[in-house]
């Protein structure tokens, strides 16, 4: 280790004799230029709906050359094709320290939706070259390309067994003290979003620690909010110090856009700041008369964060659920316009299933019907096997429906209706309340339970634990208070079941718990 630590030095100190004369000047200039951006840009700057990636705050930095861009430079930020890119290793062109992670980085960006092209890559001689280079240089690659190298690397898929891998892991660990925290925050999201490996997981408790410990370093609300909303849940402690960092500490400082930012970062989270109270009163004071200046798409999103967070107002449910207001997103054909009228949908819920005193308006009933969309999505494993159980559990096509499309905006896995005895009924018979266009007729019988199963896939879990994130916090609310006992099928407990009698058995008993629950109030 000694040895390795002198080498690395050594190489340090030649490389910044060499490029001192002509990094001076530039240095200056840079350091002046961040110090006046760190004063303003948290006053001034706009944020989109949600903050911005760390993606664009690590990218923000000058990855090539800060002295002279030379042809290769050039070269790789055009090249449109991994070919282009490979070309480069023929030997006419010279490569420096950092333009073998450079090429890296780009040869991820344009297979990002090529997974197939991704196995192929990695066979090509050329590939494995570059690699080697990359490792006999990785010392004095610089600080912000080796964090969006590491991000490159795992996206491309490289083995755990890659000897480059572990040394650019290896190599951020030596770095750790010196690089900057989003680039620590980066580096984390990274390790927690692409790689489960096991590897990769002890470098991320590792970057934990270190964001934990330097949390004071964040200047600018934009990165205080990126960082909450990235890698703020993977763990307890940062978050609440970064909690303390825009919100109650700096409140007469904070913007709106900020504040907006903040508050969507938690309610992805499902978030809930220690000081509350006084949270979401800065949060209403700040947007009691801004709201209806802001861009509509956006406003919903604020609405729909509060409902997610049990804070919605009267008046701010009015506000959106207005028919001059809402009926811009009728029939909207675009993805984004259908995203916002399903948290039209989901705040409509709220106002009618969590708000008793709410006086109106809610959305016409031809808008609640389901969407031809809201079904038309691609099967996951576990939808496909939890279906399959569930009809030969059920036996029969009356004794249960799959696939049901509320007017809430949720679609249940399937549904039940059992009598007081536990047995099955037929549950299209029945009056159905959830249902935009219900089909039965007669009330259920006294002491009838309505169960709803709820399929829990992994991306609808805070990373690294068990906590839903917060849309998916606000379904199962929604669904319970429709009057259903909730069967909760997580994919870590699904998972453990091999056979089909095991699954059988599982949800049974889960249907057992459920009613036992239930009659236990």
């Amino acid at each position: 280790m000694a040895a390795h630590l002198v080498k690395r030095c050594t190489c340090l100190l030649r490389e910044a004799a060499r490029q001192a004369p002509a990094m001076a000047p530039v240095g200056r200039l840079r350091l002046a230029r961040v110090a006046h951006k760190t004063l303003t840009s948290s006053a001034t700057s706009p944020i989109s709906h949600f903050p911005g990636s760390l993606v664009e705050l690590v990218e923000k930095e000058q990855a090539f050359t800060p002295y002279v861009e030379n042809k290769v430079d050039g070269l790789i930020k055009k090249a449109a094709r991994p070919e282009e890119l490979l070309e480069l290793l023929g030997g006419s062109h010279h490569l420096d320290n950092n333009h073998a992670a450079l090429i890296l980085i780009r040869l991820s960006h344009l297979l990002s939706e090529k997974p197939e092209d991704k196995a192929l890559l990695i066979q090509d001689a050329r590939f494995q070259q570059l690699l080697c280079l990359l490792n006999s240089q990785i010392n004095l690659v610089w600080h912000g390309t080796l964090s969006r190298l590491l991000r490159s690397l795992y996206a491309l898929g490289l083995p755990r067994t890659s000897k480059e891998l572990q040394s650019v892991e290896q190599e951020i660990r030596w770095r750790m003290r010196k690089l900057k925290y989003k680039h620590l925050a980066f580096l984390a999201d990274s390790c927690a979003t692409l790689s489960q490996e096991q590897h990769s997981q002890e470098l991320l408790t590792e970057l934990l620690m270190h964001l934990e410990r330097r949390w004071t370093e964040i200047e600018d609300g934009r990165t205080l909010v990126t960082v909450m909303m990235k890698v703020g849940h993977l763990s307890e402690p940062l978050m609440n110090r970064l909690e303390d960092k825009h919100v109650l500490n700096r409140a007469q400082d904070i913007t709106v856009p900020h504040l907006c930012s903040i508050l969507l970062a938690f309610a992805r989270l499902n978030f809930h700041p220690d000081q509350e109270d006084e949270f979401f009163s800065l949060v209403h004071e700040k947007l009691g008369s801004e709201l209806p200046g802001l861009e509509p798409a956006l406003q919903v999103d604020l609405v729909w964060a509060l409902c997610v967070l049990q804070q919605a107002r009267e008046a701010e449910l009015q506000a959106v659920l207005h028919p001059e207001f809402h009926v811009q997103f009728l029939g909207g054909k675009s993805q984004k316009d259908q995203n916002t009228f399903q948290k039209l949908l989901h705040i409509n819920a709220t106002a009618m299933l969590e708000h008793p005193e709410y006086s109106g308006p809610l959305l016409p009933a031809s808008a609640v019907a389901p969407r031809p969309s809201a079904l038309d999505r691609k099967v996951t494993p576990l939808q496909k096997e939890l279906q399959e159980t569930l009809k030969g559990l059920l036996g029969s096509a009356d004794r249960g429906s799959l696939e049901v499309a509320t007017q809430y905006g949720w679609v249940l896995d399937a549904e039940v209706l059992l009598d007081s005895d536990g047995q099955f009924l037929p549950v299209r018979d029945f009056v159905a309340p959830h249902l935009a266009q219900p089909t039965g007729s007669q009330p259920p019988p006294a002491g009838a339970k309505r169960l709803a199963f709820l399929r829990w896939e992994f991306p609808n879990f805070n990373t690294r634990s068990k906590d839903l994130l917060g849309r998916f916090v606000l379904a199962r609310r929604h669904i319970l208070a429709a009057g259903f006992l909730i069967v909760d099928v997580p994919f870590y407990e699904w998972l453990e079941l091999k056979s089909e009698w095991q699954k059988g058995a599982y949800l049974k008993d889960k249907m057992r718990k459920a009613v036992a629950e239930e009659l236990a109030k």
